[in-house]
């Protein structure tokens, strides 16, 4: 998530720039053909230009309002997440008799969070990630998942049974809220924990299920791959044709005029390729660009949280932005 006040022209220059250098030269040829060598039947009209051109545009329109939803419901997910994981903590020592449960059962919680965002950041053949454009801008900021190995993660909140447990299984994250289920059984048994507390607790798992499977459902299915690729056929090639139907346009002002086809044709082409660079980088919400949900920031919130009502004083620093990007 970009933390800053806004993205700096020179940062979206650099993230467009080879476009930009593929709309100049689609601008300069036809113009320079037209110009120098006379070949005035590469002029287009403008209508159905401008008619390809409102068609880009509503379909780019109607990508980037859905790709934003996907991102909004995804911060939601992970409000709620935030919400019940306090709550969670103070349920946990309030309904428990038994104080040596406490840090047991809410650092299982802290594993929980941490296994989720691993599983949250693995790649998927449809993200945009590893595009050669987004990978030049990750040098700017870091991918905790990426740095670190999941175990070495775990290790400090489980037990060696647990983690272990944990890490043969294919969904960790699934697994962790089981033991979690299970060690409320035990303590249901045992006298430590009244009935109807219990059944709060396991409603209160069961609730965490669902937003984890809310996550997952984000991750797992794609913005619909058939209106991504139409939305990128029609930007392309509305872009394509651009500077065949303004020569006309500018050859209207005089024949010196007709150069200024390239900027005006680059700055059109280019505003539409925004547009729908825009919506690619918004649609996967978890995916490890520079405008994802901050998992890694709101799980560190919340472990400092949850650590802090077991009065603990040695507490990991908060997770601060990194060039105005917060992961």
């Amino acid at each position: 998530m970009h933390a800053g006040r806004q993205y700096s022209l020179k940062e979206f220059l650099i993230w467009t720039r080879n476009e930009i250098f593929r709309l100049f030269i689609i601008s300069a040829i036809p113009t320079a053909l037209y110009q120098l060598f006379d070949w005035h039947w590469l002029a287009i009209p403008w209508v159905p230009i401008a008619m390809i051109g409102t068609a880009a545009a509503f379909i780019a329109g109607f990508r980037n309002t859905q790709t934003y939803s996907r991102l909004w419901e995804a911060r939601q997910i992970y409000g709620s997440i935030v919400n019940q994981s306090r709550a969670w903590g103070m349920m946990v020592k309030d309904f428990i008799k038994d104080e040596t449960a406490h840090k047991p059962l809410i650092y299982r919680h802290i594993a929980w969070l941490t296994a989720l965002r691993f599983q949250l950041r693995e790649t998927r053949t449809w993200e945009n990630t590893q595009k050669r454009y987004n990978v030049e801008y990750k040098r700017f900021y870091i991918i905790p998942e990426w740095q670190s190995k999941k175990e070495d993660e775990l290790k400090p909140f489980l037990s060696d049974e647990d983690l272990q447990h944990c890490l043969q299984k294919k969904n960790c994250a699934t697994h962790l809220i089981k033991l979690q289920s299970t060690h409320l059984k035990e303590l249901h048994e045992k006298g430590q924990l009244d009935t109807l507390y219990h059944i709060e607790l396991e409603n209160m798992l069961v609730n965490l299920y669902e937003q984890q499977g809310k996550c997952e459902r984000i991750k797992n299915f794609p913005y619909p791959r058939q209106f991504a690729s139409i939305n990128l056929f029609f930007i392309r090639l509305f872009t394509f044709i651009v500077p065949f139907g303004l020569l006309n346009e500018f050859q209207k002002l005089g024949d010196v005029y007709v150069w200024l086809n390239i900027p005006f044709s680059l700055i059109v082409a280019w505003v539409f390729m925004s547009l729908e660079r825009v919506g690619e980088a918004t649609e996967n919400p978890f995916e490890g660009s520079a405008n994802d949900v901050p998992i890694t920031a709101l799980s560190r919130t919340i472990e400092i949280d949850l650590r802090e009502m077991l009065n603990e004083k040695e507490l990991p620093p908060p997770v601060t932005p990194v060039n105005n990007i917060l992961m």
